[in-house]
């Protein structure tokens, strides 16, 4: 299976490896001069490449195919979330949710939030670790960390809050729209508050449910991921 590998400075003819990357691709994978190599600037550009130079502070590789746009999708999803209190149930939902189709992702601090710093550093290079394993040409932007009320400024097409609440809520399978960009939702473990729904409501978000079952932050973003991909991808094949 090819693996992919992420460089942000790639020029007209040749793609230049950090060297990080660079002790990975030589020391532990064993490339050598000559091994053809797949490349993504985390910006939908896919090279093709021949590595020429394997020395790890200059290692870099001749560009011999140039892909752009590469499995662009048909919209663009952000979602909001609420960090969690152990910041690996986090990083969980940045990996799998990545691996799915994301474009934006940023922590939002809601009333009832449980934890409010964030590694940011770390939390970049579980993108493009993830990014890189599940063969994506566009890395997801890691929104600086907002209040609620920040959030619910953001324009887009479609605009939903998720909450479990009997009645009052839509199915977001059923009110979500293929080819639109979104913007969702996802509140803390305690879910948001009387009055951050009414604020959301005010400015045009639309409460829609996950399902039955409570679940954990993670695991509603992650769903709420799943029923975005799953929605644009049925109607490409309609």
């Amino acid at each position: 299976m090819a693996e992919l590998f992420y460089t942000a400075t790639a020029l007209s003819d040749h793609v230049l490896i950090p060297e990080d990357e660079a002790k990975h691709l030589v020391k532990v994978l064993r490339y050598s001069e000559g091994d053809l190599l797949y490349f993504t600037d985390g910006k939908g550009t896919l090279y093709t490449a021949v590595l020429e130079d394997t020395h790890y502070s200059h290692c870099k590789a001749r560009i011999e195919k140039k892909e752009t746009d590469y499995k662009r999708r048909p919209y663009r999803l952000h979602i909001a979330i609420a960090p969690t209190k152990n910041t690996e149930r986090l990083e969980w939902f940045l990996e799998k949710a990545t691996e799915i189709g994301i474009d934006r992702i940023t922590p939002m601090f809601c009333r009832r939030s449980e934890r409010k710093a964030l590694r940011s550093e770390r939390l970049e290079k579980i993108l493009v670790s993830a990014m890189k394993q599940s063969f994506q040409a566009y890395l997801p932007e890691l929104g600086e960390a907002v209040s609620f009320n920040d959030i619910l400024k953001i324009p887009t097409d479609q605009r939903f809050i998720c909450h479990l609440e009997e009645g009052l809520t839509t199915p977001l399978n059923a009110a979500c729209l293929p080819g639109k960009d979104v913007l969702l939702l996802i509140g803390p473990e305690g879910d948001f508050d009387a009055e951050e729904l009414q604020t959301a409501n005010q400015h045009g978000f639309r409460c829609v449910s996950l399902g039955d079952n409570r679940l954990r932050t993670e695991t509603a973003g992650l769903v709420a991921c799943s029923n975005v991909a799953f929605i644009n991808q049925e109607s490409l094949r309609s």
